[in-house]
């Protein structure tokens, strides 16, 4: 499989998954079900399938976040809602946002959610933890609720590879936030209030990526483009080997479009995720 397809597949599969961040519904369903807060929602949510882990453990698979901003929520979020509660709720509520945004989803879930699965469980877990505790959550009956659980599996998937990749160039999630930021795909005030940073802590990776030679007078240099670019090179193409198990991956593809362009009318952009909006 290209890697080019990983990527044509993480812009139709993110929006789909992603009506759990920003869409009222799901939002209401993390405090009705006990949660307090918007962080506190997402921490708990997005987490609730690795049960009730510590901060330390979110802290580390979210990557990004200023440790603050996870600890004000976590393991606090367990006290009010246990994580089975939580992925009902988070399960329930992503389905109505798509029955209410997306025309004719009952029959794109239909066929799609058991490709995407098929997906989800030829990938390799190995060193994924977040999309590990997804491909071992039971698939929903209800074929919405599955094909927004697959999506899910497959962004962690896909996530907890790009993560290790990260980390293995010695970037920490602060300046992996900074050196996106540098090269123009997302605006540092988003990452100040997505994730917790202050402009001090933002100062002092610019500096330090700086004196690695990635960043010069806050903009990406060529060898900080060029690290930028390998990283996507070789998340794409971790994340493409589970759809080779597909018999036509072009087709499953192209059903998703309409379907994810209907539901990226839920998501602010630019967005913290860096996904771009949809042609």
């Amino acid at each position: 499989m290209e890697a080019s397809f990983a990527r044509d597949m993480w812009k139709v599969v993110e929006p789909l998954h992603a009506v759990t961040y920003f869409a009222e519904e799901c939002r209401k369903a993390n405090g009705d079900v006990g949660l307090k807060g918007f962080w506190m929602g997402y921490f708990g949510s997005r987490g609730a399938p690795l049960g009730a882990v510590s901060a330390g453990t979110i802290q580390a698979t979210f990557f990004g976040f200023h440790p603050a901003r996870v600890r004000r929520a976590v393991p606090d979020a367990w006290r009010f809602a246990s994580p089975e509660s939580i992925l009902r709720a988070r399960s329930d509520a992503a389905a109505r946002v798509l029955r209410r945004t997306v025309p004719g989803i009952e029959d794109v879930a239909v066929k799609a959610a058991p490709l995407l699965q098929e997906v989800v469980m030829a990938a390799d877990a190995s060193g994924r933890p977040l999309f590990a505790a997804n491909q071992d959550l039971p698939l929903p009956e209800d074929p919405v609720e599955a094909l927004w659980q697959a999506t899910t599996s497959l962004r962690e998937h896909r996530g907890d590879g790009h993560v290790a990749l990260l980390a293995a160039e010695g970037l920490s999630g602060l300046e992996a936030n900074v050196l996106v930021s540098a090269i123009g795909v997302v605006p540092p005030e988003r990452f100040y209030e997505s994730r917790g940073w202050s402009p001090e802590d933002w100062a002092e990776a610019t500096e330090e990526l700086t004196r690695r030679g990635l960043v010069a007078q806050g903009e990406a240099t060529a060898e900080g483009r060029g690290l930028k670019a390998r990283i996507e090179q070789r998340t794409d193409e971790l994340a493409a080997v589970p759809y080779n198990v597909l018999s036509d991956p072009k087709t499953l593809y192209e059903s998703l479009i309409p379907a994810s362009k209907a539901a990226a009318t839920e998501m602010p952009f630019p967005n913290p995720i860096g996904l771009p909006r949809p042609a």
